[in-house]
């Protein structure tokens, strides 16, 4: 390839990548995979390192960062960069919209509705459409060169785009304004590669953005999640803009500028307050922080006509939300067991008013992040609230800590039950292990020993058992077998029919197995699968309870940290109760045979398509019972994959894994000759 060639390539990918970066961030489009834009990059970096006199500025290439400053110069706003006045509630609005009328004498305005950005305010100038510097908003007269680490924001472009129209070129000299914020999802990213380095996490979005754009160092700016929406202008030379503050806006986007999606044009007070509410209903879902609805006067020679007060337009308004955040004390540290039998830690609150409810209660999550955050009965602390999503505490303010403050330790004992906590190696959470006597767990206890892989009670149903708990007609699995027709019948849309039904479903399945009735129970990570095993292995279920640690890591399937599960739910006398309890109310089952050596020990196979000759349950079944490991999924180490008709990606999976592959007849003939 020629020199020129070179140039004509380097132009060519330049200015697909520009196009790209468009429909991405602007249009929200995107035309091509992700995998073809790293190609075209990759591409361009290998011929600019090959000639770097090719190298300009704005090339897509130089957004990776630069050396380190010393400090950020200070630059002077041409024109200043002014705050927005307030409005907390419909009152404030609609004094607002009242000034306006009056001021520009009409019964009615238009205004532009845009999200206001939980971010940081930024100018960016561009000369001939070529991007020039960029600063904060500082004091509003005098902000800090931020240019080299907005150069490194993709979604600003280093290069407005000349649409070819006159009357829509962009002016010689423009100064571009807007918010940097960080997206849900990149605030997410940031803070788990903060975890994986052991460095202090970010408290929200708003504070990573601030720190991220306030680098010295643009190279760690680059490798951080910004985002940019512009929503004005400031200095405009040598060009013209449109008459109106939505025309502004509309042919920043063509220039290649994003600007927010959540932006609309009304006429009429009630159609701003609907607006502020659909936002409001949204605003958990749209992937980034907002703290208010911004309300324009759409005429630009009407915002001149209103002109500005202070440091503030008169002609523009931020209709905030209730504040997400506030400073609260922490009056006590109490624990809640969950349904799970999780044990989480919660601060009990000076009330505080936050995300527009009164807030006395916030979440602490686990004993690490406690640990971590070091909050401590006493503390004064920031909590957060956001949409629906449980208030927590975000972080102490240390400067406000009293002389005398009390840590909190978490339990050795179930606060409810007082059964034994354990906490499984490498997990957060800290769990209560009288999972069949628990009240905090009954329900989900009861659900789960009804259900169908377990003891199998037709009818009895998650919310018919949510019923039974509230009247207080049972208060563990026990229970169960202690109901009567009558009781059931006075039921909430039960019919006596149905009590019948159920009673009979009861009754019938009392009579089980040893296997069903083990997973029944509950125990942590016992599934049906390892059930079996034990069933197999101990024959009986007093040789269960009373297994040792060494004993059970015997059993196929079961490793030391299953074992301290099964070892510590036996060792409960709450759980014990209610096993006799069962025992006493008829539930049996007949003792296992036990085999030493099971044909197909060791073997995992999976099952995809249609048998002919059987459910696919029921061929799971079968393998069990033969000692398989049955799995849903296919892998390196599966030994074979039973296939009937249609069988799909599973079968597909095994063969370029080169598993071995049964059809019906060959797993039929497997099973005959066991």
């Amino acid at each position: 390839m020629s020199s020129q060639e070179k140039i004509n390539r380097v132009n060519e990918l330049r200015e697909l990548i520009n196009q790209n970066n468009y429909h991405y961030y602007v249009q929200d489009e995107p035309v091509i995979p992700d995998a073809e834009y790293d190609r075209l990059m990759q591409e361009l970096i290998a011929i600019e390192d090959e000639f770097p006199e090719l190298i300009t500025d704005s090339s897509p290439t130089q957004r990776v960062g630069a050396v380190p400053l010393d400090s950020f110069p200070e630059i002077k706003h041409e024109v200043p960069m002014l705050s927005l006045g307030n409005a907390f509630d419909e009152d404030e609005m609609t004094a607002f919209d009242k000034r306006i009328r009056e001021k520009l004498e009409m019964d009615s305005v238009e205004y532009v509705a845009e999200t206001k950005l939980d971010g940081l305010a930024i100018s960016i100038l561009y000369e001939d459409g070529q991007f020039i510097r960029a600063a904060t908003r500082g004091d509003g007269t005098t902000g800090e060169d931020v240019t080299l680490n907005v150069k490194t924001i993709k979604s600003i472009p280093l290069n407005l785009i000349d649409v070819g129209l006159l009357d829509e070129k962009y002016p010689e000299r423009v100064e571009i304004r807007g918010e940097v914020f960080m997206t849900h999802d990149g605030f997410n990213k940031l803070n788990d590669k903060q975890k994986e380095k052991d460095e202090k996490l970010f408290v929200n979005p708003r504070n990573a953005a601030a720190g991220s754009l306030r680098q010295l160092d643009s190279r760690i700016t680059a490798e951080r999640h910004l985002s940019f929406f512009a929503y004005g202008v400031g200095i405009v030379e040598g060009g013209t803009i449109p008459e109106t503050h939505a025309g502004l806006l509309s042919r920043l986007k063509t220039w290649g500028v994003p600007v927010s999606p959540e932006t609309m044009v009304m006429r009429k007070l009630a159609a701003c307050f609907e607006f502020y509410k659909n936002i409001a209903s949204r605003r958990a879902s749209l992937g980034y922080d907002i703290d208010g609805v911004v309300f324009k006067v759409n005429r630009l020679d009407q915002q001149d006509i209103m002109g500005y007060v202070s440091r503030a337009p008169r002609w523009a308004v931020a209709y905030k939300f209730a504040p997400e955040e506030e400073l609260t004390e922490i009056l006590d540290i109490e624990v809640q067991v969950g349904r799970t039998g999780a044990l989480t830690p919660v601060a009990r609150l000076k009330p505080v008013f936050v995300g527009g409810v009164t807030v006395t209660n916030a979440t602490l999550h686990n004993e690490d992040e406690l640990k971590r955050k070091d909050v401590r009965i006493g503390d004064t602390v920031i909590v957060r609230r956001a949409g629906d999503v449980i208030p927590e505490v975000l972080k102490v303010v240390m400067e406000r800590r009293p002389a005398k403050t009390v840590e909190f330790k978490m339990p050795s004992s179930c606060p409810i039950c007082s059964s034994d906590v354990e906490r499984e190696e490498g997990e957060a959470v800290i769990r209560c292990s009288g999972g069949l006597y628990c009240s905090a767990q009954q329900i989900q206890a009861i659900i789960h020993f009804a259900s169908r892989r377990a003891m199998n009670i037709d009818g009895l149903g998650d919310k018919l058992i949510e019923q039974l708990v509230e009247k207080k007609l049972i208060n563990n699995v026990s229970d169960l077998y202690k109901l009567t027709q009558e009781q059931l019948s006075e039921l909430e849309r039960m019919a006596e029919k149905s009590a019948m039904n159920i009673i009979a479903a009861l009754n019938n399945n009392k009579e089980t197995s040893l296997d069903r009735f083990l997973y029944a129970l509950g125990i942590r990570e016992v599934g049906d699968a390892t059930a079996r095993s034990l069933a197999n292995h101990f024959g009986n279920l007093v040789a269960i309870q009373s297994a040792t640690l060494e004993s059970l890591e015997e059993v196929a399937d079961v490793g030391p940290i299953v074992a301290k599960h099964i070892v510590t739910f036996f060792s409960q006398n709450h759980n014990q109760e209610v096993i006799n309890a069962l025992l006493t109310a008829g539930v049996h089952w007949p003792d296992v045979e036990i085999k030493t050596e099971q044909p197909l020990q060791g073997k995992t196979f999976v099952i995809t398509g249609t048998l002919d000759s059987m459910k696919r349950e029921e061929a799971k079944q079968h393998l069990l019972e033969l000692g398989a490991k049955v799995s849903g999924s296919v892998s390196k180490k599966t030994d074979y994959v039973i296939a009937g008709s249609d069988p799909g990606s599973k079968a597909e999976k095994a063969h370029k894994l080169e598993v071995e592959i049964l059809d019906e007849a060959g797993f039929l003939s497997l099973l005959g000759n066991q």
